[in-house]
């Protein structure tokens, strides 16, 4: 897998319905242990609350899971996990939460609400889209640095760190299939002085 979505951050949403409080939360997660730290922290922030119904998707742990928390089997989990899938996103976590307004939904009504509730938390969370990447380091002089940086702008990349002594050490990632193209290039503009040397992989926000 080169991409794939995921949210930008924690944020929420919420809607009445028949009286009924639905607050949809929705956070970025990597781990089954950071979604049930989550979970918990949510439960108990809304300690009186019905209901804390969740659902969450893990990709490295290949994880999904759900709870109705006592609503109706498949009125709730199901309706918050399929929100998830059907926008194609991992690594999330969502919560709804539920203040029952005295009045019966029925089942439709339940699935509807917090399909709902989900669908504004994950709203406000936003999406982006991550992308392997190779990251590299880069030892060269200075006259040479004054040309790295739009060379790996133009290459889809980023640079993420630099420290500057007697020469410029450079660390910096860029897409996984344009590390090559990328070195050729660098070649290049140096005569064959430099060449950026990959010292991993790993998925950063896909630049745009």
């Amino acid at each position: 897998m080169h991409t794939y979505k995921t949210v930008k951050q924690f944020a929420s949403g919420e809607l009445i319905e028949k009286r009924s409080r639905f607050i949809g939360y929705c956070k970025p997660v990597s781990t089954q242990y950071e979604a049930i730290t989550f979970i918990n922290e949510i439960k108990s922030k809304h300690w009186d609350a019905r209901h804390n119904v969740y659902a969450y998707v893990i990709r490295n742990e290949g994880i999904s899971r759900y709870s109705d928390d006592n609503e109706p089997q498949g009125t709730a989990g199901i309706p918050v996990l399929d929100s998830i899938r059907k926008r194609g996103i991992t690594d999330c976590v969502v919560v709804v939460t539920r203040y029952f307004g005295g009045v019966l939904l029925g089942a439709g009504g339940l699935v509807r609400a917090y399909s709902t509730a989900a669908k504004l938390g994950i709203d406000a969370a936003g999406e982006m889209e991550m992308e392997k990447c190779s990251v590299c380091t880069l030892t060269c002089s200075y006259t040479m640095y004054g040309k790295i940086p739009t060379l790996v702008a133009k290459f889809g990349g980023s640079i993420d760190d630099s420290d500057f002594t007697d020469d410029v050490s450079l660390r910096f990632h860029l897409p996984e299939d344009r590390f090559n193209a990328f070195n050729k290039s660098l070649s290049e503009e140096s005569s064959g002085k430099y060449a950026a040397v990959e010292v991993s992989r790993e998925f950063f926000k896909k630049i745009q």
